[in-house]
């Protein structure tokens, strides 16, 4: 819900949409007469971010106490990220995005807020608030100390819990959790962000972190 929905009735979605396998973040606006119901036509495609393969479609998307709209995306999907797009800039997979839907800029129906960390790199997307991650389904803010937390799932042998912070690489897939990705691999964790906590799969079974609430 938009944090003027009380005024405006607005509200956000992320679903995926087919013919082009895509992820589409749209605002509908409730019935002008019923406000229990939504207005089917009353659709704005905010973002559209194709997909390549079928998993790894889907995200949180949530307003942070800033006031800008926050959108995960999975790394486009398969396995082990073979596309590379978790340490690709150019690219929205594999990140948190971060954008100000009541400032359309130029023939986008949103803006750039000016402190996101990568409006002055070239072939980096400016929406991009912090990346390396490979399905983040949930994050959310603690409401008495701000911090954005959030959980990654991880490949096959771990799972991860992250505070998000604006720049910041969280790792994949160089890294899967605290652990070189693949397994066995010598690997450099300069520039990374560790993950706050990690636990193994074989220990608790093929369970993903798919909470995220604080």
């Amino acid at each position: 819900f938009h944090p003027d929905f009380s005024e405006n009735g607005y509200f956000y979605v992320n679903y995926t949409d087919y013919g082009p396998r895509r992820n589409v973040i749209a605002r509908y606006s409730v019935d002008v007469v019923n406000p229990n119901l939504a207005d089917h036509g009353s659709a704005l495609i905010i973002l559209e971010v194709n997909q390549p393969y079928s998993n790894h479609n889907g995200g949180q998307i949530g307003f942070g106490p800033d006031g800008f709209l926050y959108i995960s995306f999975g790394d486009g999907g398969s396995g082990g990220d073979p596309l590379g797009h978790g340490q690709n800039l150019s690219t929205l997979l594999g990140s948190i995005v971060r954008i100000d839907i009541d400032s359309p800029s130029g023939n986008l129906n949103y803006g750039i807020p000016t402190d996101n960390p990568f409006t002055a790199p070239l072939n980096a997307r400016d929406e991009i608030y912090a990346y390396g991650l490979r399905n983040m389904w949930r994050f959310s803010w603690d409401l008495e100390t701000g911090l954005l937390w959030g959980a990654d799932v991880g490949q096959n042998s771990y799972e991860e819990i992250d505070i998000i912070e604006s720049g910041l690489n969280y790792g994949w897939n160089i890294m899967e959790g605290n652990h070189c990705y693949p397994a066995g691999v010598n690997c450099s964790s300069e520039g990374l962000e560790p993950p706050i906590w990690e636990y193994e799969l074989y220990v608790y079974g093929e369970c993903s972190i798919t909470g995220g609430f604080v």
